[in-house]
């Protein structure tokens, strides 16, 4: 039988448990060349994925934050867990991601697309 906790024990337990990081903090923080996105993709590769497949992984990285993707979105590209997520799907399912991520891109965050024929964006609602 589990026992509740103490109330000493829950504020260790807050204390220990770093707050998720303000991105604006960490992205402004960095120089050129070293920004998450830039070190997700030096990852990517050292792990193995397709130079073309870290690339895209890098550009869908960097869009969801300058582009202020929903949170929900920002998680799927790596931002709550420094993208190794994003580097085991693109080892288990190259095509099946490389999609996504294209569609993410071109969508802008699933925020809309250009209309084929004139290249208007036009944004969904």
């Amino acid at each position: 039988m589990k026992h509740p906790a103490k109330p000493n024990e829950v504020a260790a337990a807050k204390k220990a448990s770093p707050p998720p990081p303000n991105l604006d903090d960490l992205v402004l923080s960095c120089s050129v060349g070293n920004y998450p996105w830039d070190n997700w993709q030096r990852k990517a590769l050292a792990a193995g994925v397709a130079p073309e497949l870290a690339g895209l992984g890098r550009a869908v990285m960097r869009e969801a934050y300058q582009h202020d993707w929903d949170k929900r979105l920002k998680m799927l590209c790596g931002w709550n867990d420094h993208g190794r997520c994003m580097i085991q799907q693109a080892l288990h399912s190259p095509a099946v991601v490389r999609q996504r991520w294209q569609r993410m891109l071109d969508t802008d965050g699933y925020r809309g697309e250009r209309d084929p024929q004139t290249g208007e964006w036009k944004s969904w609602p």
